[in-house]
């Protein structure tokens, strides 16, 4: 990124607070997941999410987890990018739904899990989060699926968004933008939801 920090550099110029998790650094950069919000949001938790040990070229994956104040309603937030290998996958699979992350007892009340999960919906990771949470897709009903890799020709599924029943999905989208398929190889996941408080 020749040094620039991303997270801080979108968040100055969006007027928002930015949480930043590095899973790995190589010299002086530092690479892994982001929450911003311009809304009231606390940190709870980041940290590494487990490996396959003994496997060689492995990158460290890790996860965030934050509390946003939306009129009055706590929503806790997850965001993180699972491992290519589908062993590793499982592992930071089931440890997202555990006690340390969706299974902590902190954790109560309208939740949203998201991230680039590089697994598809035929995947046990994929079956193990969404025991846990609703695809926002699938929640929606929609065929085709909303698919954003990779972002020249987007043909498969693996960046998914997760919430529970307090949330009510209302849209989801992948800009094809000539500036969305140069940001990344993924293409942006958005959706439109709105909190049940009833």
């Amino acid at each position: 990124t020749g040094f620039v920090d991303q997270a801080q550099s979108i968040a100055d110029k969006l007027a928002m607070t930015f949480h930043f998790h590095a899973a790995m650094k190589v010299e002086a950069e530092q690479y892994g997941d982001a929450i911003l919000t311009h809304l009231p949001e606390k940190l709870i938790r980041s940290g590494p999410l487990p490996t396959v040990r003994g496997v060689p070229g492995l990158e460290p994956r890790g996860a965030l987890w934050a509390a946003i104040e939306i009129d009055g309603v706590t929503l806790n937030v997850f965001n993180t990018h699972l491992g290519l290998v589908p062993r590793e996958q499982r592992l930071q699979a089931a440890a997202l739904v555990g006690e340390q992350w969706l299974g902590h007892p902190d954790c109560t009340g309208p939740t949203l899990l998201t991230g680039d999960f590089n697994a598809t919906s035929m995947t046990r990771p994929y079956q193990t989060l969404v025991r846990k949470l609703g695809d926002c897709q699938r929640l929606m009903g929609l065929k085709p699926s909303v698919k954003t890799f990779p972002s020249s020709f987007p043909a498969i599924r693996i960046d998914h968004c997760f919430v529970s029943p307090e949330i009510e999905i209302t849209g989801v989208k992948a800009p094809f933008s000539p500036l969305a398929r140069m940001a990344s190889d993924h293409l942006p996941l958005i959706v439109d939801f709105e909190i049940r408080t009833a």
